[in-house]
């Protein structure tokens, strides 16, 4: 890379990372800067025009006007948006309808995703960015991205007299947004999607078998998706080439997301398939990219400059910044087209302004995250 060329992209890293490292040594400014930002977009709803949010003035103002809610409140209210009705919800239309996997009692989700929010989704790229910039590692931009993610596209969905395409936001994200990052997947969304949108172990092999046809000659760097799929491929390879990932590639950083552990639980598997990599993880869900690691810490670090976060804990409800070290709390965020929405997503606060997701919001997540940690010799451990 050309020096010219290098300065140019380093401006473009320190851009997408600056606003973070900002909002991350100031996160009540950065709230209330976001928490305004969001009150213009629900100005524009017929949703936010419902709750007053012209006349919300103050964090208080917007906790009494916007009840904390969750999926079943917003359930209808959406179906009313993919029938047609936009201005319900959102105030530009949207680009793609995201699912979720069913974490939730077994029931798919369906989350709209609009241009504001996919630029926002960019954040997933902080991970990889900051570790190139803090360890001078500008070679990660050298190779290609594994391309791990799910199908853009799984099936349709009739609504009213519509008909509308639904899939994975993992695949949405990289189908729209990944041109505006520095690195190249592979394979392209598009092929994965021509794949269809099956979930039987014969439609993951043949994604599985897509990524090393394409692959097995490029220098790949870098690995992004989700956690528990790096490990299906790694695994897959072996059993079907007898080969490691290690063996074909020198991956220097995986960017995985996903579900809770990754650090803790998975990275000694991830590192026997894949060698010696940094791992970085992502916390994200369905309805936004909320946060990733900053550092070697193994803990996320959350975007205070793109999400409103509020927490309810033991003692009420409180800013996620205001979290003590080791209290635990279900998580609630505000979006551009979710207000105070209950994820249903324990957190922990370590020192700040580092976290981590321990599970879903229930009474046995924590007992079984203490007991893992105490026998792993993690517990209270960054």
């Amino acid at each position: 890379m050309k020096p010219k060329e290098l300065e140019a992209g380093i401006q473009k890293m320190k851009a997408m990372l600056d606003p973070w490292h900002l909002s991350v040594k100031n996160p009540q400014k950065a709230q209330e800067q976001v928490l305004q930002r969001l009150l213009k977009i629900y100005t524009q709803t017929e949703h936010g025009h419902l709750h007053g949010s012209e006349k919300v003035s103050s964090l208080d103002d917007f906790r009494s006007a916007f009840p904390i809610q969750t999926y079943d409140y917003y359930k209808p209210l959406i179906e009313r948006v993919m029938a047609g009705e936009t201005g319900l919800l959102l105030n530009e239309e949207p680009i793609g309808w995201a699912i979720t996997r069913g974490t939730t009692k077994g029931e798919n989700k369906f989350i709209p995703m609009t241009p504001t929010d996919l630029k926002m989704r960019v954040a997933a790229g902080r991970a990889v960015v900051n570790y190139a910039m803090t360890n001078q590692r500008f070679d990660v931009f050298a190779g290609v991205n594994l391309n791990l993610n799910f199908p853009s596209v799984v099936g349709t969905v009739k609504m009213g007299k519509r008909e509308l395409k639904y899939g994975y936001s993992s695949g949405i994200y990289t189908k729209y947004v990944s041109k505006l990052t520095p690195v190249h997947s592979v394979p392209s969304q598009e092929e994965i999607d021509a794949l269809g949108g099956g979930k039987t172990i014969r439609d993951w092999e043949a994604r599985f078998e897509l990524a090393y046809e394409k692959c097995k000659h490029q220098n790949v760097t870098l690995v992004g998706g989700v956690a528990p799929t790096a490990l299906q491929f790694g695994r897959y390879l072996h059993r079907k080439r007898q080969v490691y990932p290690k063996d074909m590639w020198k991956v220097i950083v995986m960017t995985l997301g996903s579900i809770p552990g990754i650090n803790t639980r998975l990275s000694d598997s991830l590192r026997a398939l894949y060698g010696n990599v940094a791992i970085r993880e992502i916390y994200g869900t369905t309805e936004g990219i909320f946060g990733q690691q900053m550092d070697e810490k193994r803990a996320w670090v959350p975007n205070y400059d793109l999400f409103f976060f509020e927490v309810h804990t033991r003692t009420g409800i409180k800013m996620l910044h205001e979290m003590r070290p080791g209290e635990i709390g279900s998580i609630v965020v505000s979006t551009p087209v979710l207000a105070r929405y209950k994820i249903g997503d324990l957190i922990l606060a370590f020192q700040p302004p580092y976290f981590r997701c321990i599970g879903r919001d229930e009474w046995l997540t924590i007992f079984k995250y203490g007991w893992y940690e105490f026998v792993t010799f993690n517990f209270g451990r960054l």
